[in-house]
C-alpha cells in the first residue's frame, strides 16, 4: 500500500506541474496579445520629473533621467548635468561616456589622454576610467550625458534637426527636446522633456531640434 501511495503522490505532483505549465503558457499568450494591443511603449518625462542631486564638490548638479542596471552592475545611465565651475569629474570604472553640451559655449576635458574639446551640440566620447578635470569655456554649461557598459551596449548619440521622422523600432530610443514641435506616437514633447522607449515614430517639425540616444544590446 505504501508503494501505491508514493506512485499516486508522484502522479499528483506531475499533474500539478502540467497544469501550472499550461497555465503559464496561457498567461504568456494573453500577455503577448495584450502587448500587441497596447502597441508602442514610450515614457515621457518632463524636466521637473528628473531626479536631481548636487555634486559633492559643489561644482554642479546632476538631473538623472533614466538608468538600467542588472544586479549591482550599471548597464547605462542618461542624465543632464549643470556645470557652474571648473573641477574634477567623477570616475566610472569600466564604463564609457558620451557628453553633449546642450547649453553654453563648451567645456574642455583635461586628462592623461590630452584635452577633449566638447562644444555645443557635438557629442564627445571618452573613457569613464579617466581622471578628468573640466575647464569651462565662456561660462556655465548644461550637458546631456550617457554612461554605458561598452561590453553590453552599442550606443549612438546624434543631434536631429527637423523636419524629420525617426523610426524607433530597433533597440531603445531616447530623445531630448531642445526646441520646437516634437511628437512621440502623437503626443507632444515639451522643450526640455525626454522620451524613452521603442515601437513608435518620433516626428520633428520644421525648425525643431532634439538629441537622439539609441541603445542596442550587443549579441
Amino acid at each position: 500500500m505504501t508503494s501505491l501511495k508514493v506512485v499516486f503522490s508522484m502522479i499528483g505532483v506531475v499533474a500539478i506541474q502540467v497544469c501550472l505549465l499550461a497555465a503559464f503558457e496561457v498567461l504568456d499568450t494573453v500577455m503577448c496579445r495584450l502587448k500587441a494591443r497596447i502597441g508602442p511603449v514610450f515614457c515621457i518625462l518632463n524636466a521637473d520629473e528628473f531626479q536631481t542631486n548636487p555634486w559633492k564638490n559643489g561644482g554642479g548638479v546632476t538631473h538623472e533621467i533614466a538608468r538600467h542596471a542588472v544586479g549591482n552592475g550599471l548597464l547605462w545611465r542618461i542624465s543632464i548635468a549643470e556645470v557652474g565651475s571648473d573641477g574634477p569629474f567623477s570616475v566610472f570604472p569600466g564604463m564609457t561616456r558620451i557628453l553633449t553640451v546642450i547649453d553654453g559655449v563648451g567645456i574642455d576635458l583635461l586628462s592623461a589622454d590630452g584635452v577633449l574639446e566638447a562644444r555645443l551640440h557635438r557629442p564627445a566620447p571618452f573613457s569613464g576610467d579617466l581622471d578628468v578635470t573640466a575647464r569651462l569655456v565662456g561660462g556655465p554649461v548644461r550637458n546631456l550625458n550617457l554612461i554605458y557598459d561598452a561590453k553590453v551596449i552599442e550606443p549612438a548619440v546624434e543631434v536631429i534637426l527637423g523636419p524629420a521622422t525617426l523610426n524607433c523600432e530597433a533597440g531603445t530610443t531616447g530623445l531630448l527636446c531642445l526646441s520646437g514641435a516634437i511628437t512621440v506616437a502623437g503626443d507632444g514633447l515639451r522643450e526640455g522633456a525626454f522620451a524613452l522607449g521603442n515601437g513608435a515614430d518620433i516626428e520633428l517639425a520644421a525648425g525643431a531640434a532634439g538629441i537622439r540616444i539609441t541603445l542596442r544590446k550587443l549579441a
